[in-house]
């Protein structure tokens, strides 16, 4: 049944994460009328997304929760409410959702699947190329492990730019990328990204588990089949890497890591942080079109649910681009002007005291971030 913010004549109330990209253009009363009728109100109530709990929905009785992923959705959350209907995620991840629990209380939920894949993928291309400026004239193999909208397309990028591409993701074997094993990627790379999800083992949770759980993927083991030269990027979720290993691997390899998410995030302790030669808070996927696009996704599952079609566009809220993926290939130099990572990995340095980054401090760095702009993908990526 279509939600309708008509019933009984009451607004339609909105309880959004405060982070989430332009919620005033696509969530009021002209983007959301029915049958062009504009009249009845929509209230969008916002706060920070850790601040989004039982309480504050027993407060506010919301229809619709858009969120992301700092918010846990589970019973815990819901199981006071009775007026949710609709849960959006302007992410692309769902290690954060309980899907089982939303399906048994008839709650609609949509997510922001590809949304950030572009950012991403510019993300890990620039964190390699400003600590190895060396692989624009020698292509260096790349292991891609995790081959879905974000790994398929760094793989893109990545064979655009003439290098070579390992990747392993056992859920997509037909996969015309070079699919090779786990042991292959790990001792055969020069740089290895991580992108797949948050997974536990289902013998240990049976509903919610996978035959391929992710969850400390990079442990001891597999850091000693890694080459010490051999740098690894986690853009995905801090679990899928046990950090006491990471620590003392690092010791003893000084292996270059990079890493925007962390195993115990928001905080951060100052002496791991220390090691890693890139580290930033948890931002890759924040450009301009890629919170843009998240937004729009939720956006239009919801004018869907509602039964009406989506006002609201985000070409129309994009500023003009000039940043040109063939530009950068063609001028290397410029890759600062493209993006300079070392900005935000000195900002969240710049946040340790007492030996730590603290939950505030972190979640406070994402929040104020000035979105950086996708490059134009004018060579068919």
């Amino acid at each position: 049944m279509p939600i309708t913010h008509l019933d009984n004549n009451k607004p339609l109330t909105i309880v959004a994460d405060m982070n989430i990209a332009s919620l005033e253009a696509f969530f009021n009363e002209a983007t959301l009328a029915q049958d062009g009728n504009p009249s009845k109100a929509v209230n969008v109530i916002t706060t920070a997304g850790r601040d989004i709990n039982s309480d504050f929905l027993a407060k506010t009785s919301p229809d619709i929760l858009l969120i992301r992923s700092v918010t846990p959705i589970n019973e815990a959350l819901l199981k006071n409410n009775n007026s949710v209907r609709f849960i959006g995620s302007a992410t692309i991840g769902t290690d954060h959702v309980d899907p089982h629990y939303l399906a048994k209380r008839n709650i609609t939920f949509a997510n922001a699947a590809g949304s950030s894949k572009h950012s991403v993928a510019q993300y890990v291309i620039t964190a390699m190329l400003t600590l190895r400026p060396e692989y624009w004239q020698q292509p260096p193999t790349l292991g891609i492990i995790g081959l879905g909208n974000i790994g398929g397309t760094l793989a893109q990028y990545a064979t655009d730019l003439g290098w070579q591409v390992l990747g392993y993701d056992p859920l997509i074997p037909e996969s015309n990328i070079n699919n090779s094993s786990f042991d292959t990627v790990i001792s055969q790379s020069d740089v290895i990204s991580l992108h797949v999800p948050l997974t536990v083992d289902k013998t240990a949770a049976p509903i919610d588990g996978s035959e391929y759980p992710t969850r400390h993927l990079i442990d001891a083991a597999a850091l000693a089949n890694m080459p010490k030269d051999t740098m690894l990027i986690n853009t995905a979720r801090g679990a899928v890497v046990e950090e006491a290993a990471l620590s003392v691997d690092i010791e003893k390899t000084a292996r270059q890591v990079v890493l925007d998410v962390f195993e115990h995030e928001p905080t951060i302790d100052a002496d791991f942080l220390a090691k890693l030669a890139i580290a930033t808070p948890h931002i890759a996927g924040y450009s301009l079109e890629g919170k843009l696009r998240g937004t729009q996704m939720i956006y239009d599952a919801l004018c869907e649910r509602m039964g009406i079609e989506p006002k609201q566009a985000m070409q129309q809220l994009l500023p003009e681009n000039c940043y040109l993926w063939s530009e950068l290939k063609a001028h290397p130099d410029r890759l600062i002007k493209f993006y300079d990572i070392l900005q935000d990995d000195a900002a969240l340095r710049a946040v340790v005291f007492d030996g730590k980054v603290a939950g505030a401090d972190f979640d406070n760095l994402r929040r104020d971030y000035r979105l950086r702009r996708e490059w134009q993908n004018d060579m068919n990526i």
